[in-house]
């Protein structure tokens, strides 16, 4: 006697689902089982939702974040933008949280990744030549390095100070400390050396 189970389209919707990062088995069938009891009208709303998404966006060709097939991103696409600041972040989900801030009105650079030899990430593997282009397009900006700070962040970070220290640009890297409302003693000891070195004169 066959053992009962769910039909093979909802083991395959389920097998797709726990594809997605943080959804584990018990959560891929529960998502499954409520679009099938009670979300049908989502479920087919959803699945247009993806497919338009998949079909129509793309990376910036400038910039490398998202937009629309064929079109730059929105901060791309803006003249009010001061292109003489260049933030290179590591992903394209690392502009956001910057644009949220509502701190930095420049344009943006993401490369891809980080140099990561273990991983089997090499520079090339990045979108640093067209970073290098960027550069001598505007002579005299100013490229913030807003990479991670593990290993390989620095790594990445290092490796492209010494290629646009050749290039008529200036370079610097975000701060890096203690995060607002924590205590010393929520941090480690690399935390605090570049909260330190990070420091600025409050007098005159």
């Amino acid at each position: 006697m066959k053992a009962q189970d769910y039909p093979a389209p909802v083991l395959e919707l389920i097998t797709r689902l726990k594809r997605m990062p943080g959804v584990g088995s018990r959560g891929a069938e529960r998502f499954a089982l409520w679009f099938l009891q009670h979300g049908r009208t989502d479920a087919r709303a959803l699945a247009a939702a993806l497919q338009t998404a998949a079909d129509v966006v793309s990376a910036c060709p400038e910039c490398g974040f998202f937009a629309q097939e064929g079109k730059l991103c929105t901060a791309c696409d803006d003249p009010t933008r001061d292109s003489s600041l260049l933030c290179v972040v590591e992903q394209p989900t690392d502009v956001l949280p910057i644009e949220r801030s509502g701190s930095f009105r420049g344009l943006y650079h993401c490369l891809g990744g980080k140099i990561s030899p273990l991983d089997g990430v090499m520079p090339e593997d990045l979108s640093v030549q067209h970073l290098l282009e960027r550069v001598h397009q505007h002579p005299g900006c100013e490229v913030i390095l807003a990479v991670g700070s593990d290993v390989d962040g620095e790594a990445t970070a290092l490796y492209l100070a010494e290629l646009l220290g050749r290039e008529n640009c200036r370079i610097s890297r975000i701060a890096q400390g203690i995060p607002a409302g924590a205590g010393l003693g929520h941090a480690d000891a690399v935390t605090l050396m570049r909260a330190l070195d990070g420091r600025r004169s409050l007098g005159s």
